[in-house]
C-alpha cells in the first residue's frame, strides 16, 4: 500500500474539542517528492552533459554549496563531479580528477589523482574537502577563476594507520565521509579505524587529532572521546551549535557527539546496535540497515541515506527524543521511480544533502544518478465544535487529500479514516462524534 505522509497534525482530545483551532507540527513527516535531476539508471559513464545525457558510474558522496550547486565524488570514476542548476536543468562536469585513472598526484583539474573517493563537504568559501577512501588521504580543492586546484591536506597516500599528527604524519584508514565548520574544521568518519577525526586549520598546516573512538576498536559504546565506539561509521554531519551527528554504519545506528568543554560526548539517538531492520519509531525503536549518508537542516532534522533499505529517512527532533519516519523509497525494493513517498523508488542510495530551502540531494548510488526532493505542501487541519458534542474537521479544498487518524503520535500506524468526505463552499470537511481517547489527524497525499 502506498504510504502517504502528512505536513499537519490536528488533537481532539476526550470526546471535546482540544483548541479552537488546530495545532501541529510543521516537521512531521512532511510529504517529499523526489525526481531524477542528472544522470540515468539505465546508462552508467562519465559523460559530462545535461540531465539524463550525463552518466556517472557510482556517485557516493554529495554535497551542496551556497549558490545551490551540487558536488559528487564519483567513486568509481576517481572524478569529483559539478552539478550545476542552469534554469530548469542540471548541467553535469568533472571538475577534478582523470576517470578510470586511480592516483594520489595533486595538481589542477584533471591532472589531480584520486582513488574511489567517497565523501565531499563544501565550506562557505567554495573550498571542497574530499575523503579519498583509497589513498587514505583528504584532499582539499580550491577554486581558482574557472579552475580547481587540488591539493593533499593530510594523510600519505598508501600510508595505512590511524596515528594523529600534522599534514602527512596523521594517517587514516577508509575515510569516508565529511562535514566543515565555519571556522573550516574538518570533522573526519574515519571508517575503517571506527573513529571520528577533527582536521584543524593552524597556519598553512593542519592537525588531525582522534575526538571519539579508539583505533581498531570497534562496537556500539556510548561514552566520552576514546570510551565511546564505532562500528564502520561512514556519513557526518554538523548542526549550528556544533553537533556531530553520525550515520554508525555497521552498527545500523545514529549517533549525536556533543562537545562538553573539551570532550566530546557519544550518545546514540536511534537504532539498535546488532538490530538491524526498517522500522519506524522513536529513538531505540527506529531501525536501519547499514545507513550510509547524512546531512542535517537548518531546523535540526536529520535526513540519513538507508542504503541497505534503499529508503530516505528523517530524524526530528521531538523534545529529548528523535521521531524517525521514511520519507521516500519502497522498504527493500530497489528501483528507480521517481514520484511521491514510498511511490519513489532508490537502489542503494549512499549520499544525501540539504540545501537551505530544506531541498534533498541525493547519491542514488545504485542507480547512478543524482536525485533532488522536494517537500510537498499540505493545508493546515482546523478543528470545531459540531452538534450533540462532535467535532468538525475541515481544511481548504487546494488539492486531493486523504484523511488519517491514530490515538498518539509514537505510534507509526496511521489508518485512513472511512467516513464520508464533503465539499462546501471549498472547504473539505467532515463530522465526527466525539472521542473516547485522545485521537490525531492528519491529511496525507
Amino acid at each position: 500500500m502506498k504510504k502517504m505522509f502528512p505536513r499537519r497534525t490536528a488533537l481532539v482530545t476526550g470526546g471535546c474539542l482540544a483548541a479552537a483551532t488546530a495545532w501541529g507540527q510543521s516537521n512531521y513527516a512532511t510529504p517529499y517528492t523526489f525526481v531524477t535531476i542528472a544522470g540515468n539508471a539505465t546508462s552508467s559513464g562519465s559523460a559530462n552533459g545535461t540531465n539524463s545525457s550525463a552518466q556517472f558510474t557510482y556517485p557516493e558522496g554529495v554535497a551542496v554549496d551556497a549558490h545551490g550547486n551540487l558536488f559528487v565524488a564519483d567513486n568509481f570514476a576517481n572524478t569529483i563531479r559539478k552539478a550545476a542548476p542552469v534554469g530548469t536543468n542540471w548541467v553535469v562536469t568533472t571538475i577534478a580528477g582523470q576517470v578510470g585513472v586511480y592516483g594520489s598526484a595533486n595538481g589542477t583539474n584533471g591532472v589531480a589523482q584520486f582513488s574511489e573517493p567517497v565523501g565531499l563537504a563544501v565550506d562557505m568559501h567554495s573550498n571542497i574537502f574530499v575523503a579519498d577512501f583509497g589513498n587514505n588521504t583528504v584532499r582539499k580543492i580550491t577554486p581558482v577563476g574557472t579552475n580547481w586546484v587540488v591539493k593533499t591536506i593530510a594523510g600519505t597516500a598508501g600510508n595505512t594507520g590511524g596515528a594523529d599528527g600534522t599534514n602527512g604524519f596523521a594517517q587514516f584508514n577508509g575515510p569516508a565521509a565529511l562535514a566543515v565548520d565555519t571556522h573550516s574544521n574538518v570533522f573526519l568518519a574515519d571508517s575503517l579505524n571506527h573513529t571520528i577525526r577533527k582536521i584543524s586549520p593552524l597556519g598553512t598546516n593542519w592537525v588531525v587529532t582522534t575526538i571519539a573512538g579508539t583505533a581498531g576498536n570497534h562496537g556500539p559504546a556510548d561514552g566520552s572521546n576514546g570510551v565511546a565506539q564505532f562500528n564502520q561509521p561512514s556519513g557526518i554531519a554538523l548542526d549550528a551549535a556544533g553537533n556531530l551527528f553520525v550515520a554508525d554504519t555497521y552498527n545500523s545506528t545514529i549517533r549525536k557527539i556533543s562537545p562538553a568543554g573539551t570532550n566530546w560526548v557519544v550518545t546514540t539517538i536511534a537504532g539498535q546496535a546488532g538490530n538491524g531492520g526498517s522500522a519506524d519509531g522513536v529513538n531505540l525503536f527506529a531501525q536501519f540497515y547499514e545507513s550510509a549518508g547524512l546531512a542535517v537542516d537548518s531546523a535540526d532534522n536529520l535526513f540519513v541515506a538507508d542504503t541497505f533499505n534503499h529508503t530516505i529517512r528523517k530524524l526530528t527532533p521531538a523534545g529529548a527524543n528523535w521521531v524517525v519516519t521514511t520519507l521516500a523509497g519502497t522498504v527493500q525494493i530497489p528501483g528507480s521511480r521517481d514520484g511521491t513517498g514510498a511511490s519513489a523508488q532508490f537502489k542503494s542510495p549512499a549520499g544525501v544533502a540539504v540545501d537551505s530551502a530544506g531541498n534533498l540531494f541525493v547519491a542514488d548510488s545504485g542507480n547512478a544518478t543524482l536525485r533532488q526532493g522536494q517537500f510537498v505542501t499540505v493545508p493546515n487541519l482546523t478543528i470545531s465544535r459540531a452538534a450533540l458534542a462532535g467535532v468538525v474537521v475541515a481544511w481548504p479544498n487546494l488539492g486531493s487529500y486523504t484523511l488519517q487518524t491514530n490515538p498518539t503520535l509514537l505510534a507509526t500506524s496511521w489508518g485512513n479514516y472511512g467516513g464520508a468526505v464533503t465539499t462546501l463552499s471549498g472547504t473539505n470537511q467532515i463530522t465526527l462524534p466525539a472521542s473516547s481517547g485522545n485521537l490525531f489527524f492528519r491529511l496525507t497525499h
